[in-house]
C-alpha cells in the first residue's frame, strides 16, 4: 500500500525520468550510429601509393582486419567485423586485393564481398616452343610453380591430359589469372583453349587435305607459324607444303631441322645437319615430323586447313620478311642465289614493325 501510494504521488516524475533515459539512449544510439557511419566512410590510413593485401584461402575477414590494424592502416578493426555480421557480408573471397589511397572501410568490405581481386596477365606468343612458354609461365611472379625442373614425361603425367607430347598443344594467347594460380592450371586452360580453336576448324575442313587427324593439322600449323614472316603469306606457304605432301615430296623446311637440333643449334645449319637422320629432319624423312615444333596460333591453323591454290612448290625468304615463291626447282635455285647466297647486311627473316607488302 505504501509503495502504491508513493507511485501515485511520484508517477509523473518517474515517467519524466524514464522519458529522459529513453531519450538519452536514443541519442546515444544515434550518436554511435553517426560515428560508425563516419568511420565507415572515412579513408583508411593507406599510403599514397596504395597497398596490396593477400587474403589467403582459409583466412577470414577478421584475419584481414587484424592484419590491417597491426599495419596501422585500419582503426577499430573489430567494428568492421561487427558491421559485416550485421549486414550479412562476412563471406569474403580469398585473393590479392589492391587497396588504393583514400579507400574507406565500407569500400573495403564491398571489394571483399564482390571478390574484386587483382588480375594478372601473361602472354604466350605464337611460334614459341613449349619450353619457352613454360619458362615464361614460371618466371611470372604471380604464378605458383609446380613443374620446376621436370621432364616432358613427368609434366604430362601431372597435367593428366589426353596427349603424349606437350609441344604445340597450348594455345598462344593472353591469359588473365589471380595470384597463386599454378603453372599446371594455366597450361590446362591453354590446352582447353586449343581444343576450342582446333576442333571446330577441323570439323569444317575442305575435302582432299593430306591430314589423318587434327594432330597432323597442328604439326603443319606449327611449321607454317615458324616459316611465315608476313601474316598474309600463311595460306601461300600452306599451299606449298600441302602440294608437296600430295605429290610425295619431302617438306625440306629448316625450322623442323632446327627444332630437332635442340640446344645444338647456334644460329646456322650445316650440310651435316641437313643430312642427319632425326624424327624432325624433313630433308631426310618423308611426310610430317613426329610432333609440332612450336605453338601455332589460330591464323596458322586456319591456313593449314585452307591452303591457297596454286602451282608453287618452293619458297625462299627474301630478306625483308616476305617470301619468294617458285613453281620449278630452276626458278627456286635462282631465287636462292638472289636472296640467300648474296645476302644483304640488312637481311631480315621477319617484317619490320608496321611493314606492309
Amino acid at each position: 500500500m505504501l509503495f502504491t501510494g508513493w507511485l501515485r504521488r511520484h508517477y509523473r516524475k518517474i515517467l519524466l525520468a524514464m522519458f529522459i533515459l529513453l531519450l538519452s539512449a536514443v541519442a546515444s544510439v544515434w550518436a554511435a550510429w553517426r560515428y560508425l557511419n563516419n568511420w565507415l566512410d572515412h579513408p583508411m590510413n593507406l599510403p599514397e601509393a596504395g597497398h596490396y593485401y593477400l587474403l589467403t584461402p582459409g583466412k577470414s575477414l577478421g584475419h584481414m582486419a587484424r592484419d590491417l590494424s597491426a599495419e596501422g592502416i585500419l582503426t577499430h578493426a573489430q567494428w568492421l567485423v561487427y558491421f559485416a555480421r550485421w549486414q550479412e557480408q562476412t563471406r569474403v573471397q580469398a585473393g590479392e586485393y589492391w587497396l588504393p589511397f583514400a579507400l574507406t572501410p565500407r569500400q573495403l568490405l564491398q571489394k571483399l564481398n564482390q571478390g574484386d581481386v587483382v588480375l594478372h596477365q601473361l602472354t604466350l606468343v605464337e611460334g614459341w616452343t613449349f619450353r619457352q612458354a613454360l619458362q615464361t609461365l614460371q618466371a611470372h611472379e604471380a604464378v605458383q610453380v609446380k613443374l620446376q625442373d621436370l621432364s616432358d614425361d613427368d609434366i604430362m603425367a601431372i597435367l593428366d591430359l589426353p596427349i603424349e607430347h606437350p609441344e604445340g598443344w597450348f594455345f598462344p594467347d593472353t591469359y588473365t589469372f589471380t595470384r597463386g594460380t599454378t603453372d599446371v592450371e594455366l597450361l590446362r586452360r591453354a590446352w582447353q583453349h586449343m581444343q576450342q580453336v582446333l576442333l571446330p576448324l577441323w570439323e569444317t575442313r575442305p575435302d582432299g587435305l593430306p591430314y589423318k587427324d587434327p594432330y597432323e593439322v597442328l604439326i603443319m600449323a606449327s611449321i607454317i607459324e615458324r616459316e611465315t614472316g608476313a601474316s598474309w603469306e600463311r595460306e601461300k606457304v600452306a599451299g606449298v607444303f600441302v602440294r608437296r605432301l600430295q605429290q610425295g615430296m619431302r617438306l625440306q623446311t629448316d625450322p623442323t631441322v632446327i627444332y630437332g637440333m635442340g640446344e645444338r643449334f647456334q644460329g646456322r645449319i650445316t650440310r651435316a645437319d641437313l643430312q642427319e637422320s632425326t624424327p624432325y629432319n624433313t630433308y631426310v624423312i618423308s611426310g610430317l615430323p613426329v610432333t609440332p615444333i612450336a605453338l601455332p596460333g589460330r591464323a596458322s591453323i586456319a591456313a593449314a586447313l585452307n591452303p591457297e591454290e596454286g602451282t608453287a612448290l618452293y619458297f625462299v625468304a627474301k630478306g625483308d620478311g616476305t617470301t619468294q615463291f617458285s613453281d620449278t626447282l630452276q626458278q627456286h635455285n635462282q631465287a636462292v642465289r638472289r636472296y640467300q647466297i648474296q645476302r644483304r647486311q640488312d637481311y631480315r627473316s621477319t617484317l619490320k614493325p608496321g611493314q606492309t607488302p
